[in-house]
């Protein structure tokens, strides 16, 4: 549920409401431009999805660890945009917009994740769960997000500017503050409960376990 909660609300945030004003309002990008980079983050996600499904496969004990990474990603080119003097130049929106999408695939670990440690008969409510954590992260920053604009921009859309926008984008952080944390928090329980019970480390072992 949190690596799910924490990787993939960034891209469907941005894909779904506020990537396109975004980068039109704040950024001065032309509409057909804008489409344009929405169009990179879907070639991306669909390109890099095989990877990520290459790398659990055949490390399936760093599986967190990708996760960690990706956010990790995210959040610092997320930060040099927004601290960027001005409007980013369009090689650093290119960037942004291929990091976040490698968010979608990446969240699919959480799916991983639930099958490794739930036995066959709790997969379906599992897989339920964990599609709950990234949709509740989503709407809830899409909702963030409006209602810091709603503040900083009271004049509506036409009103919208790259300031506005650097103070209601970085809402983003508070969501993935509370993901990462919850992610380390179960990872180290995760670690000790393997540790400590043998016959845990054994089953899971033999699953592919999660313990980096």
């Amino acid at each position: 549920l949190w690596s799910h909660f924490t990787v993939q609300f960034g891209a469907t945030v941005f894909a779904l409401l506020w990537g396109f004003p975004f980068l039109v309002s704040g950024q001065g990008l032309t509409p057909g431009a804008a489409s344009d980079l929405l169009i990179v983050m879907t070639v991306t996600a669909v390109a890099t999805s095989p990877l990520i499904g290459a790398f659990v496969t055949r490390w399936p004990y760093s599986r967190s660890t990708l996760v960690l990474w990706i956010v990790g990603a995210i959040m610092a080119v997320w930060a040099v945009v927004l601290l960027w003097p001005g409007r980013a130049p369009l090689w650093l929106l290119v960037v942004l917009v291929v990091v976040l999408a490698v968010g979608g695939p990446g969240s699919m670990v959480g799916f991983d994740l639930a099958r490794t440690f739930n036995p066959p008969t709790r997969l379906g409510s599992a897989s339920g769960i964990v599609n709950v954590g990234g949709f509740v992260a989503s709407l809830s920053t899409v909702a963030l997000i409006g209602i810091v604009l709603d503040q900083v921009a009271p004049g509506g859309p036409s009103t919208y500017t790259v300031d506005s926008f650097r103070v209601a984008m970085s809402v983003q952080y508070i969501v993935w503050v509370i993901g990462l944390v919850q992610i380390l928090r179960f990872r180290r329980k995760a670690r000790a409960a393997q540790q400590s019970d043998p016959s845990v480390r054994s089953a899971e072992g033999s699953r592919g376990a999660h313990v980096s």
